[in-house]
């Protein structure tokens, strides 16, 4: 047994007893991981409020067969702008669920993960209006996805690998991105998107998570809960597990 260090996101927490609880991590070096947080629910705990959802910690555990054990944590950032906020609360939530079903132990994929994962929710935590915020979350969407090899197809048709007239283009989460008109026929679900919209989307996955385009200036709230829609159905599509939270969002936005 050994011990070791890592920055880690928390992403979910279960009780163990009465004092301890497990909690389930996204890490910056081994992709999910999991630890016994011992006497975190005790009010005189120093791991305590640490071992909360949505915070980043650096942290230093002791490797056990089955479960590790959270020795120390010092928190590197708690997004404390988005515990006040149901919107910011929210949206962050869907994040982690989507990091905690595409996420697995000693992900080959783990820095940039984490990497993506701490900025959204940063971006999250400091927007300042809900476009900003949505902004965020689309390109969270698109890049995880990328990432964890099911990418948008943008550029021709997703069905039938046919050039796209930019007149007729529709979306199609169940073939993962753009397809032709002609292949629409087949595709009950469907939905036309303006060429405008393909270009939007195909911006924000081109670009590195930090650049800001034009359409930090165009972008409205309409056009970003449209796509983030269309990003839900696809993220909906590839995901090992339900996202849960996603069906909340479409209630409350």
């Amino acid at each position: 047994m050994q011990n070791f260090t890592t920055n880690a996101i928390n992403l979910k927490s279960y009780n163990l007893s009465e004092t301890d609880k497990i909690v389930v991590m996204y890490s910056k070096d081994k992709g999910i991981i999991r630890g016994v947080a011992k006497g975190a629910k005790k009010t005189t705990s120093k791991l305590g409020g640490r071992m909360d959802l949505l915070i980043a910690n650096r942290l230093l555990l002791h490797k056990g067969k089955n479960l590790d054990t959270i020795c120390q944590a010092e928190a590197i950032n708690t997004f404390k702008n988005t515990r006040n906020d149901m919107d910011k609360l929210f949206y962050s939530i869907y994040c982690s669920e989507i990091v905690h079903s595409f996420g697995i132990e000693n992900d080959p994929n783990s820095e940039e993960i984490y990497e993506l994962f701490y900025k959204t929710l940063d971006a999250i935590s400091k927007s300042k209006d809900k476009v900003a915020l949505l902004l965020a979350v689309l390109k969270f969407q698109l890049k995880i996805t990328h990432i964890a090899g099911y990418s948008l197809e943008l550029e021709t048709c997703a069905c039938c690998g046919g050039k796209l007239d930019k007149e007729n283009i529709w979306f199609s989460a169940e073939n993962g991105g753009t397809i032709c008109e002609e292949c629409k026929k087949h595709s009950i679900k469907s939905v036309k998107l303006h060429y405008k919209l393909r270009d939007f989307l195909n911006t924000l996955l081109q670009m590195d998570f930090d650049a800001r385009t034009k359409y930090d200036e165009l972008a409205t709230e309409k056009i970003c809960d449209f796509c983030f829609s269309l990003m839900s159905r696809h993220v909906e599509q590839f995901a090992p597990k339900k996202i849960k939270s996603a069906q909340m969002l479409e209630v409350i936005k």
